[in-house]
């Protein structure tokens, strides 16, 4: 596939709601399927005027959106996979009010469709493993009224949590606090026991030797890194997660931090892909 997956692909291969739905046919229940009414083996075809299949024998009916995100919605199915195009192509995120002006829904449309499109991009769960660097950071905060954060203490932050893979996947998680009881079951959950794990001097990571891993840190008040020690990925990745939640979505509320964090570690995850693999990755995540 091209690096590129232009707005005229995307209109050429989805030229309407039926190419849509062909596509997630397809996906769930391949080109040809056993009728599980009748047995036989055939290519069902699209009853009109409905998102439905029926079997060329029996007519028994079969629903290739029942269990996705775009059950029961009354929004156009191109307007849906459009939002899946439009989070696939950008590297900072777009904003619901941007993609209401787009197709000329409402904006509770709009952020329903971003909300869950992102619950298509939630972490796959799969450990982390090999070299991992771990760091900690504060989200959030007081507004001065222009999408800048002024709070400097803790309490006005979330606290969020980064282990990234070096030249591999990111792992991202909205904890309690910065403290052990919080960090160090993420940490256990989130890499595999044995891998090379990379930190600052944070006090909570000292003992990660005793916990089954390799472990090295950097102080970060005279270093940024000695050779290979250093935590530049994942605050590369803090970089771009600040960046798109001060400048495009200007405030996220807690209780949907997670969602959030994990759309940017599923595009870091998938940084190395072109935009239509991207794409085709979070579709593939309907099913």
């Amino acid at each position: 596939m091209n690096n590129k997956f232009t707005v005229r692909q995307f209109n050429y291969r989805f030229p309407d709601d039926d190419a849509c739905l062909e596509e997630i046919k397809v996906m769930r229940f391949g080109e040809m399927l056993d009728c599980p009414n009748c047995g036989k083996n055939n290519k069902f075809y699209k009853i009109e005027g409905r998102k439905a299949y029926s079997c060329g024998f029996c007519r028994h009916q079969i629903h290739p959106l029942a269990g996705t995100i775009f059950e029961k919605s009354s929004t156009p199915l191109q307007d849906w996979f459009y939002a899946i195009y439009l989070m696939a192509q950008t590297r900072a995120g777009i904003s619901a009010k941007q993609l209401e002006r787009m197709l000329g829904v409402t904006y509770k449309t709009a952020w329903r469709m971003f909300h869950q499109i992102r619950k298509l991009m939630a972490d796959d769960e799969d450990m982390l493993s090999g070299e991992v660097e771990v760091d900690e950071t504060y989200v959030g905060g007081k507004s001065d009224g222009r999408g800048r954060t002024k709070g400097r203490h803790i309490g006005d932050k979330a606290v969020v949590m980064g282990m990234v893979e070096r030249q591999g996947r990111a792992k991202v998680r909205h904890v309690k606090s910065s403290g052990s009881r919080s960090l160090i079951p993420e940490l256990q959950a989130g890499i595999k026991g044995g891998s090379q794990i990379y930190s600052d001097q944070y006090p909570v990571y000292i003992n990660l030797d005793k916990l089954g891993y390799k472990h090295a840190s950097v102080n970060h008040q005279t270093n940024f890194a000695i050779g290979l020690t250093h935590t530049q990925n994942v605050e590369n990745l803090w970089s771009h997660i600040k960046r798109g939640i001060i400048g495009v979505y200007r405030h996220v509320d807690p209780k949907y931090l997670q969602s959030y964090v994990d759309e940017y570690a599923f595009r870091y995850s998938h940084r190395k892909q072109p935009h239509g693999a991207m794409f085709d990755s979070i579709l593939s995540r309907v099913c």
